[in-house]
């Protein structure tokens, strides 16, 4: 079984992440991961990114984080893919499918309504699971619930302390029959969560083939 870890943030670009994506690649290599996928908190979210500079300095800042990661995993033989987790002021999702150059392109995304950008993510290609959908803390507003406009959940993330976040997203999915999946929600390479991610019979050659292997249900959620 191949093993990926789906949901991690370097420092290159999250503001709550403490190790480069490099750091990160070499962590998962050493922990037996065949590839890891890089999802920085995008511009609307906890990201360490200027927010006053033009939007192609902005975007290149941005995927820094992943290139720094993909170049040391091409080094020790890790495979690094490419998502981003886009915010709406507490519910999250993760982005798959969609790259640099179709960020480049798109620089009125977030000025869109949060179902308009899902409408739209979708329809040039990409593949939406909503992060940790019943985490609770204090810096979090409100959150929304958009099961009609995702393709799956995240109903385990690793970074939770209290085990009933989990088991709502859980409970949320099935009610909704949405596919699932699991990642670490990793932000360093020291902390006690440093697991997650899912096992797959097949070996995934980008970020789009794992988002469809979960829709599938060809994948095997870590817990």
């Amino acid at each position: 079984m191949y093993r990926y870890e789906t949901h991690l943030h370097t420092a290159e670009a999250s503001g709550c992440a403490q190790a480069t994506g490099a750091e990160m690649a070499e962590k998962y290599k050493a922990a037996g991961y065949t590839g890891i996928i890089v999802t920085d908190h995008f511009f609307n979210g906890n990201s360490s990114v200027p927010r006053n500079l033009p939007w192609k300095e902005r975007v290149e800042l941005f995927c820094k984080g992943y290139e720094h990661a993909k170049a040391k995993g091409d080094e020790i033989g890790l495979d690094v893919f490419f998502g981003f987790e886009y915010g709406d002021g507490g519910s999250d999702f993760l982005v798959y499918g969609l790259d640099k150059q179709w960020l480049l392109d798109n620089d009125n995304i977030l000025e869109m309504e949060l179902t308009r950008f899902l409408e739209y993510a979708r329809s040039c290609g990409g593949i939406i699971f909503q992060a940790h959908p019943f985490r609770d803390c204090d810096y979090i507003r409100s959150t929304t619930h958009a099961p009609h406009f995702v393709d799956g959940v995240e109903v385990v993330n690793m970074s939770h302390t209290r085990p009933e976040f989990n088991e709502r997203a859980k409970l949320y999915a099935q009610w909704y029959d949405l596919p699932v999946t699991s990642g670490s929600d990793s932000h360093n390479t020291t902390t006690r969560w440093f697991a997650g991610g899912v096992l797959s019979e097949k070996k995934f050659t980008s970020a789009l083939d794992y988002a469809r292997a979960v829709v599938n249900g060809e994948i095997t959620i870590i817990e």
